[in-house]
């Protein structure tokens, strides 16, 4: 299986955190980027700006490269 930004487990990750934050990330193995999306898009939605980092843990889990 190919491995690097676009590959399946990359979109995998990506849609995964698109339903939520930090599950991408969770799911490629990143527990504590994982927690710092979900706590962040979490207390951030409160002051209307979750979007924000709900957005980039998706774009962030989507250009994932694991060190080779």
């Amino acid at each position: 299986m190919a491995t690097g930004q676009g590959s399946g487990g990359n979109v995998l990750a990506a849609l995964a955190s698109f339903f939520v934050p930090g599950l991408g990330q969770l799911l490629q193995g990143r527990p504590l980027i994982a927690l710092l999306m979900f706590v962040l898009a979490g207390a951030l939605w409160f002051i209307l700006m979750g979007w924000i980092i709900h957005l980039w843990s998706i774009i962030d889990a989507a250009r994932f490269e694991p060190n080779k």
